[in-house]
């Protein structure tokens, strides 16, 4: 279930502050009945006309993006730097990214024009598993691992309990890399809790999304996700809602 302004503005009649006007006047049928309530929830079955056209309403896409280090995730960019949708070739549908990685982040990318899908996957209440591989600066000790395990202080609270182990170390003791499995989504959040406990990331790759993975695929690829996998997607969150 989808609010009616916002199918109206996805459809690409008007604006969302447009689509709302034109429901307070009246304009608007939903199964052949005026609706002049904002907040109206419609689903994929419900028949919508605006001024006595029917909505047609844009066939929902759902991709994967194994996106490379150096690109925006973005569909524009004012500075002229590459953004995920240079990559994707040519739909008609509005796609953006669900989510975003940092431009110096690499990895497991989702895409869709679906933002009851894309809320689903972004919401930290539904818990959904990222798992990323980290080179840190240094060799984390058992306590500093622990840490994060438990769940780390940052500017902006504590950050839930994590999963980490180190994959492989470095001979010379100058580096580590780390398997970190988050269910949060904060702005850089991977590389400030390896600050917070004194391993600043060099690198860093998403290697999963909830069952989702990069095996097979090279930076800058992209591929449909299977019907099944949508499907799936939306029970795991769904089952980890409160």
């Amino acid at each position: 279930m989808e609010r009616l302004q916002k199918v109206i503005a996805q459809a690409g009649i008007a604006s969302r502050r447009k689509a709302e006007a034109l429901i307070l006047e009246g304009k608007v049928r939903v199964n052949g009945k005026e609706v002049r309530t904002l907040g109206t929830k419609v689903s994929e079955s419900d028949r919508i006309e605006v001024e006595g056209i029917p909505v047609e309403r844009e066939e929902k896409v759902y991709l994967l993006f194994y996106k490379p280090r150096g690109v925006i995730s973005s569909v524009h960019d004012d500075k002229g730097r590459k953004v995920v949708t240079d990559y994707i070739g040519m739909f008609e549908e509005r796609i953006y990214p669900v989510g975003r990685l940092d431009y110096d982040t690499s990895g497991l990318l989702l895409l869709t024009n679906d933002g009851a899908f894309a809320n689903l996957m972004m919401h930290p209440r539904y818990e959904i598993p990222k798992t990323y591989i980290a080179r840190i600066k240094g060799i984390p000790t058992r306590e500093a691992l622990d840490k994060l395990r438990k769940g780390i202080k940052l500017e902006d609270g504590m950050t839930k309990p994590a999963k980490v182990k180190v994959v492989k170390r470095d001979r010379k003791g100058q580096h580590a890399i780390i398997e970190l499995t988050i269910h949060e989504g904060r702005n850089r959040q991977v590389r400030r809790m390896c600050e917070a406990i004194g391993h600043p990331v060099e690198k860093l790759r998403r290697e999963q999304f909830a069952f989702l993975h990069l095996r097979g695929l090279n930076a800058g690829d992209v591929r449909p996700l299977t019907p099944h996998e949508v499907k799936q997607l939306r029970a795991l969150a769904e089952s980890g809602s409160m």
